[in-house]
């Protein structure tokens, strides 16, 4: 399947009819979220580096035009004008690892109006799917305190390719592993895994599974204990891992029950044996809401893996996103639709310490004390810099995390911090907003003057 031809329809109509009308001037278009989903005091940035990556790779071709051409039951060579285009744009982005909030631009996509429309979808969804599930999946290290969180999401995203997204953002937000065997490949991150029940049901008892597993693989060991009885399970495994000297940095895996009730006992049958030293590794079912109360009621468990509920982010699955045209050959535009207006002209997001941040112009200089966010990452369709190493990011968005305001870290009924708007962009959207009506409103109430009157 063709990156190009992933789009939506009505991207294909507008570009070709921008091409007829001979409108090729360069466009701004500014990617947002307009509103942080309940339960989120601030966004993690992420998927800009997809996104770029897209983008440097945009190219129309003879097939695509067909399939476009296909798709609107029009002849090939109507669409014939988009075969050839690439991407030549400029891009200015949020780099990923960096706290966003409401209304901020992630990023803005400058190019001649016709591909700066046509990258929309693609642009959008990178951005979209990936900040969503890097939000939630920052908010189980906050939970966590200090505790390892691994990543077991991939058998159940929305697909491979959102799995793959999901255990990047892992290594991203500052999981300890993935159980994603590719991911851990590609970007040198650990990868963790157990046994199924499924294992354990093959042999004749637990003992029996746990002896052959150990066998199998050197080293520590993590044995799932809760196929049948958990209690029994810990038993076994304690006496398994003194049998054969394999404690030293060996866990048992707790996946059901109340597990705060079911760590508590484990603990105390695996400290009866002798070995403080084996960890408690919990799962099933958790994201950063099921942490929270479990490290909150002191539950003796040392490793959270959490799976489902973050990479899918099921509490909110989607974010309230837009790509919005902000300018238009040298013009501000803006929408003034009900409840989706947006604010003209070229960004700036301007941070000052705790997260404090004012949206401006580009233009505009920075207000004391503030640096600007948006970075050009991308000039005639050619990226400027290679892609920042994760590890850099990793730790950029800890200490940005650890910035904000106690209020907005919180797991339950956070308090989410708000950006203010420059004076020039509030004067700025006031002159564009007075236009609009003189010119809209004004040709409207002359058309039907006679007839309001009359």
């Amino acid at each position: 399947m063709s990156e190009t031809t992933t789009t939506d329809l009505y991207e294909v109509t507008m570009a070709l009819s921008y091409v007829r009308e001979r409108m090729t001037e360069p466009a701004t278009f500014s990617c947002f979220v307009r509103q942080l989903p309940p339960d989120r005091g601030f966004l993690a940035c992420a998927g800009v580096e997809s996104a770029l990556s897209y983008l440097s790779r945009y190219h129309i071709r003879l097939d695509d035009a067909r399939a476009f051409a296909e798709a609107l039951g029009r002849p090939v060579h109507d669409l014939m004008p988009l075969v050839g285009m690439r991407f030549t744009g400029t891009v200015r982005a949020v780099p990923e690892g960096r706290v966003a909030l409401a209304g901020e631009p992630l990023m803005e996509v400058t190019a001649p109006l016709p591909q700066a429309q046509l990258v929309e979808t693609c642009v959008l969804n990178h951005l979209s799917h990936q900040t969503m599930v890097a939000s939630k999946a920052v908010r189980c290290v906050l939970a966590a305190q200090g505790r390892a969180v691994v990543d077991f999401s991939l058998r159940r995203t929305h697909g491979t390719a959102a799995g793959l997204q999901a255990a990047r953002l892992a290594a991203l937000t500052g999981f300890a592993g993935t159980s994603n065997v590719a991911t851990a490949r590609a970007l040198n991150f650990p990868a963790v895994g157990t046994m199924a029940h499924s294992y354990v049901e093959a042999f004749e008892n637990e003992e029996a599974a746990f002896t052959a597993f150990a066998r199998c693989h050197p080293g520590p060991v993590t044995f799932l204990v809760d196929t049948y009885d958990t209690e029994s399970g810990v038993a076994v495994a304690a006496r398994v891992l003194r049998a054969l000297d394999r404690a030293d940095g060996s866990a048992v895996r707790l996946d059901s029950g109340d597990l705060q009730e079911l760590a508590f006992r484990a603990r105390a049958i695996l400290d009866a044996a002798g070995l403080p030293q084996v960890r408690i590794v919990a799962s099933g079912g958790l994201d950063e809401f099921a942490v929270h109360d479990l490290v909150s009621a002191g539950a003796p468990i040392d490793v959270y893996a959490v799976g489902t509920r973050v990479g899918v982010s099921a509490d909110a699955p989607h974010l309230d996103s837009a790509y919005k045209l902000v300018e238009y050959a040298g013009r501000p535009v803006m929408k003034l639709s009900s409840a989706k207006v947006t604010a003209p002209g070229r960004k700036q997001v301007f941070r000052r310490p705790g997260c404090v941040d004012v949206i401006g112009l580009a233009g505009e200089p920075a207000p004391p004390g503030s640096v600007p966010l948006l970075r050009t990452v991308m000039r005639s369709g050619t990226r400027c810099a290679s892609p920042l190493p994760l590890e850099e990011a990793r730790r950029r968005l800890a200490a940005e995390v650890a910035d904000l305001p106690p209020a907005a870290r919180k797991i339950r009924s956070p308090e989410p911090v708000r950006a203010s708007l420059s004076e020039p962009l509030t004067a700025l959207t006031a002159h564009v907003r007075r236009r609009i009506e003189r010119e809209v409103f004004g040709t409207y109430r002359a058309a039907h003057r006679g007839r309001i009157t009359g």
